[in-house]
């Protein structure tokens, strides 16, 4: 266990961590609603060309990766009053917000060329926004405190409030096709889009409100921001990612972050198909708000369970060993799936007397809920009486949680610790900007390639969501799939951290360098 207690002036007050973990729900929030209404509803609201779905999906994206690392340059660079990231997450929260909302207002009946360049520009724009806030609010987390424990707490916090938005976003898929929530599916989309558009501009200005980054006022060689010395600072700008990518410690955070980050979103839809073909023989009225459940619980119990004991075990054995004890974890969660999964292994359970009473109770529950849940109109969220629950599906979560519960909470917190080693090694300005976005543009890339590998996969295994019944020879496949490429990435990602050495004593010798050298800031 560290043996060094934080300092008082080293502790971000709840409040600011409040405000950051509310700037982390709006990170969250945006591209899971985003994916959602492209991947899903331009299909069956609007039905727009899957082919065209996915483009729409993919090519915003490297426009994204561009706009990045030019954002982290901008932010580490700019001098005002209000520091260097405040304004820029007010301003982009904002836009963010209102190009959000704009994006989603598609008449009924307009064509389907109309559709496609309304979202493709309004897409782009809304990056635009998005990177202005996002960019700077990773690199304000990692500025607002220079103790190597605190790094943890803060950025576990902030991830658990993250996480509230997976809580969230399943329940798209059941509440916007509900027809006693919404006369139609497009008027759903037009709704709940005004509904995260505000909840962007209401959570998200939060942070630039009230978190406090470091005392940039002194801080030197800071190159001008303008559009006279555009030229200039593109140069300084590649040289800066060049710098930024021949440290070593950082590489292997970004490596291991692609590599679990992948895994995991390669196989994030297989759980829903598994659940509908395989355990309900392709009904998705049988399946019910099932899958909706599986990814709510799986979010509730990395907000409010792994992610406090992942926090303790950064604490007392070091951050690295925490991640490839959680990562190693959740290989052992996503093995078990295959039991958890099994539909003859539920059937089984079900008829013990653990089984009966569970489903009992639960029945009970929702037997005195529902008349209340469609009184007010969340008939969506009800379970229809006498059903059975597929227990064993939730068994694995506690396990496999562990992996992205400890990737972005211990990987953000290591991040902020080679920010620190940046500075001894190449000086001012800090690079907490430039840091941030590259390590995004790796979840960035990580996840258009998951969404184009992931669709090769359900190719290959021979699935075809068009037809209900499903070959158990490809229903095994896909079980098998479902398994063995997150374990693969995972075990390569702690591969990849085993030599990894910023520790916690390194990473206090650099600090009290750093202070040595130019003071706190």
């Amino acid at each position: 266990m560290s043996q060094v207690k934080t300092a008082a002036k080293d502790k971000v007050p709840i409040g600011q961590k409040s405000a950051f973990g509310a700037g982390h729900f709006i990170l969250n929030i945006l591209p899971g609603t985003l994916g959602v209404f492209i991947q899903f509803f331009l299909l069956t609201a609007w039905g727009v060309d899957p082919l065209w779905a996915g483009l729409l999906g993919g090519l915003p994206r490297i426009f994204d990766s561009i706009t990045d690392p030019i954002m982290g340059f901008i932010s580490d660079n700019t001098k005002s009053k209000w520091g260097r990231r405040r304004p820029y997450i007010f301003v982009g929260a904002i836009i963010s917000g209102i190009l959000f909302f704009l994006m989603w207002q598609i008449d009924d009946d307009a064509s389907q060329s109309y559709i496609i360049w309304h979202v493709m520009v309004l897409q782009l724009l809304f990056l635009i926004g998005n990177t202005m806030f996002a960019t700077p609010l990773v690199g304000l987390g990692y500025e607002m405190t220079s103790d190597y424990n605190e790094r943890t707490r803060l950025m576990a916090f902030s991830n658990t409030m993250g996480q509230i938005a997976w809580m969230i976003v399943p329940w798209l898929y059941v509440i916007i096709p509900d027809t006693n929530t919404f006369n139609t599916q497009t008027e759903g989309v037009r709704t709940m889009a005004l509904i995260v558009g505000a909840m962007c501009i209401v959570f998200g200005i939060l942070p630039a409100l009230f978190c406090k980054g470091i005392d940039s006022s002194h801080m030197e060689n800071r190159k001008e921001i303008n559009f006279k010395s555009l030229a200039a600072n593109m140069k300084e700008l590649w040289a800066g990612i060049l710098q930024v990518s021949k440290n070593k410690p950082f590489m292997k955070l970004c490596g291991a972050t692609f590599l679990v980050f992948n895994g995991f979103q390669l196989v994030a839809a297989f759980g829903v198909f598994i659940i509908v073909f395989y355990m309900y023989s392709g009904s998705y009225e049988m399946a019910g708000t099932w899958p909706a459940w599986f990814n709510t619980i799986n979010a509730i119990i990395t907000a409010f369970i792994v992610i406090p004991i992942i926090s303790k075990m950064a604490n007392k054995w070091g951050k690295k060993k925490a991640f490839i004890i959680s990562t190693v974890l959740s290989i052992v969660g996503y093995i078990l799936k295959w039991w958890g999964f099994d539909k003859d292994l539920n059937s089984q359970f079900n008829q013990t007397g653990l089984g009966k009473s569970l489903n009992s109770g639960v029945n009970s529950i929702f037997e005195s809920l529902n008349p209340v849940l469609d009184s007010i109109g969340m008939s969506w969220f009800s379970i229809d009486p006498g059903t059975e629950v597929p227990w064993l599906i939730f068994a694995p979560i506690p396990l496999f949680a562990f992996g992205m519960g400890g990737l972005f909470t211990l990987m953000m917190s290591m991040t902020a610790d080679v920010c620190d080693l940046d500075e001894l090694e190449n000086g001012m300005p800090r690079k907490e900007g430039t840091f941030g976005a590259i390590y995004w543009l790796m979840v960035k890339i990580g996840q258009s390639i998951a969404l184009v590998l992931g669709g090769l996969i359900l190719s290959i295994v021979g699935f075809d969501p068009n037809i209900t019944e499903q070959s158990i020879e490809t229903m095994n496949n896909l079980r098998i799939a479902d398994i063995i490429v997150p374990s693969l990435t995972a075990a390569l990602a702690v591969w990849v951290m085993w030599k990894y050495n910023l520790n916690e004593e390194r990473a206090r010798e650099i600090k009290a360098e750093l202070v040595e050298r130019r003071g706190e800031l």
